[in-house]
């Protein structure tokens, strides 16, 4: 009887494939084949490819709630804990960095809304997420406003680091800070 893969080891195999192939070409198929198992192994796990691409940021949030859970966070500031924990998430996809970016281009493809729906909804989540992690206590409008403020510095951050590989992680640190003391939300930041 063959064996069933983990979902990890499902996911890790998809991403060290893409890695070699793209994220375009990759086909469950293949991954199952690498595996040595049925689709219906992956299935188990995975019922479509976009949930593979959920899983691996997925795992992302987990890298940057692991370091919020640092005993050093706590006597940082609002804004150098919101750094931290960003980095943590991007050093969470670095591995996989160019195949995380032909994940978010596959969900912007026209013809995908149901893929772009989701893709705003993980948005949503992992700035939630990052939020809380930093500790963040706003409430009502100024909860409304942070968290529009943080999603911007979040995407901006984040598009950068997909579009500049080579950059050295204290030119990326210093964009973030920048983000993070623009406008209102240095004022938020701040209480």
């Amino acid at each position: 009887m063959p064996r069933s893969p983990s979902a990890q080891q499902i996911l890790d195999c998809a991403l060290n494939l893409a890695d070699t192939c793209g994220w375009e070409r990759l086909h469950l198929f293949e991954v199952a084949k690498k595996l040595d198992v049925g689709l219906d192994a992956i299935a188990k796990h995975y019922k479509q490819k976009d949930d593979l691409v959920e899983a691996w940021f997925d795992r992302a949030d987990q890298a940057m709630l692991a370091r919020g859970q640092g005993g050093d966070l706590a006597a940082l500031s609002a804004e150098k804990r919101l750094e931290e924990l960003l980095m943590a998430w991007l050093g969470g996809l670095a591995a996989h960095r160019a195949v995380t970016g032909q994940m978010l281009l596959y969900k912007l493809e026209p013809g995908h809304f149901h893929l772009q729906a989701l893709g705003l909804l993980r948005v949503s989540r992992t700035v939630q997420w990052w939020r809380e992690a930093a500790q963040r206590e706003t409430l009502h409008l100024s909860r409304i406003a942070e968290e529009s403020f943080l999603t911007g510095a979040y995407l901006r951050t984040f598009i950068h680091w997909l579009r500049h590989p080579m950059e050295d992680e204290a030119d990326l640190r210093a964009l973030l800070r920048r983000k993070l003391r623009c406008g209102p939300l240095v004022f938020l930041l701040r209480r």
